[in-house]
């Protein structure tokens, strides 16, 4: 099988993104009504997401605790090295910074404004988890979702919908003691919350059709969509023993998990991942495709 550019991604990116542009014209335009000093509002938009767009790849590793490893920093940071530097060229991708996280949950993720300044993080728990089959078939997995380009869309679909939430919650600290002073505060509040909700729901369906889009790419990248089926079965298991704490302390890099850490039943309602279920068996239906060849 060859690679070639899934159009239903690059189509649900598009459309992602004009619906979020429309909501935020619309967030602005309430603002704007409410709000004399808007250019205030305007700069603290900007320089935020200036910071997430070419920062998001130090942000998104300083929130897992991980640090950007050499070939020569021991054996894990080596055959990591080998490994995601020969699927890169397999791909036809420029080969990203590899990093490492003492986690002991067995987890993965890219991140990266751009093919160029990307960066796949694995955590230690993943390492323990996984033979190396399996390991080449999550790493290619994350080279899949570089070679999309849709972490850089994550990303910035993800930006005005931090702002939105950071209204809803820390909004009322703005507010006095005068109701007609409130109103704006209390309005600003009531359009981030609709914002939020619908860029909520936006964001987690698209990153539920990228997900099977990278599984697909990682089939192709390795040549052996079994292992990534095993890979995902293996990491799936082992999510339940993850100690509770590790998994608040990750929970905000839920959506570029290759599995998410949420199991119950509201989790898998909003979820940012199909099941695995449905993933492994697409991926053994591409098995038995190759097979055919």
């Amino acid at each position: 099988m060859e690679w070639k550019p899934d159009w239903g991604l690059r189509g649900r990116m598009a459309f992602t993104m004009f619906l979020l542009f429309a909501l935020y014209i619309v967030f602005a335009g309430v603002l704007a009504l409410y709000f004399t000093n808007l250019s205030v509002v305007v700069a603290f938009m900007g320089i935020f997401l200036f910071a997430q767009f070419f920062f998001s790849d130090k942000i998104a590793l300083y929130s897992m605790g991980a640090h950007v490893v050499d070939e020569d920093d021991g054996p894990q940071a080596a055959k990591l090295h080998a490994m995601i530097g020969r699927l890169s060229q397999q791909a036809d991708l420029p080969k990203p910074k590899v990093a490492i996280s003492d986690s002991s949950m067995p987890n993965a993720f890219a991140t990266g404004r751009s093919q160029k300044s990307s960066a796949v993080c694995v955590t230690t728990g993943l390492l323990r988890t996984l033979d190396d089959d399996e390991l080449e078939g999550v790493l290619a997995h994350e080279l899949a979702h570089v070679k999309n380009r849709d972490v850089m869309v994550m990303t910035i679909a993800s930006f005005l919908s931090s702002i939105a939430f950071l209204i809803v919650r820390w909004g009322w600290l703005f507010g006095g003691d005068d109701n007609r002073q409130n109103m704006p505060v209390i309005v600003a509040i009531a359009a981030s919350l609709v914002v939020w909700i619908i860029s909520y729901l936006l964001i987690r369906a698209l990153s539920r059709y990228r997900e099977f889009a990278a599984d697909r790419g990682a089939a192709i990248i390795t040549g052996r969509p079994s292992a990534l089926a095993s890979a995902l079965l293996k990491i799936s298991g082992r999510m339940e023993n993850v100690p509770k704490r590790d998994m608040r302390d990750t929970s905000e890099m839920n959506a570029f998990f290759i599995i998410p850490i949420k199991s119950d039943f509201i989790g898998k309602l909003f979820s940012t991942h199909p099941s695995t279920d449905k993933r492994v068996e697409r991926l053994r239906d591409m098995e038995r495709e190759m097979e055919t060849f």
